[in-house]
């Protein structure tokens, strides 16, 4: 693996949301083909409606984009990931799985159970195994999972 760059998360701001909307449709595509339900206007659409500067923060590397996340609260209580999107370039080389563990670390901190939404078929699903997520429930598109807080 590679040495990991210098990464920060920062609050998002309005002006970071069109980046997020292509980084989602970048990232996104070849998933939502394969199954099936790829929109492109749909894609923007969805994230435009969801984009919330109270709880995404974006990614930089080395004071550049390259990448998002959102930590909501969740209705059944705990933390809710998701938007969490890392630029193609800089995928397999271990960053996603460092922000992960500082995500879940602050969850852990609190207490708080984390849960998210992958689509079937998706890589990330593994690192989210890998991480102590377990399925909780799945249907033809979707898979939900649930983290407990480690104690």
């Amino acid at each position: 693996m590679n040495s990991l760059p210098v990464w920060t998360l920062e609050p998002a701001g309005h002006k970071d949301l069109e980046a997020v909307v292509e980084l989602k449709a970048q990232v996104m595509r070849a998933d939502l083909e394969r199954l099936g339900r790829w929109d492109p206007t749909r894609s923007r659409e969805r994230v435009r409606k969801s984009f919330s500067t109270r709880y995404t923060s974006v990614l930089l590397v080395e004071g550049a984009f390259a990448g998002c996340v959102t930590i909501r609260p969740d209705e059944q209580g705990g933390r809710h990931l998701e938007l969490f999107y890392l630029a193609p370039h800089l995928q397999g080389r271990g960053l996603g799985t460092a922000v992960l563990r500082h995500l879940l670390a602050e969850a852990d901190a609190a207490r708080e159970p984390m849960r998210l939404i992958v689509l079937q078929g998706s890589a990330a699903r593994r690192l989210y195994e890998r991480h102590g997520f377990t399925v909780v429930h799945e249907d033809p598109i979707d898979v939900f999972m649930l983290r407990q807080p480690a104690r």
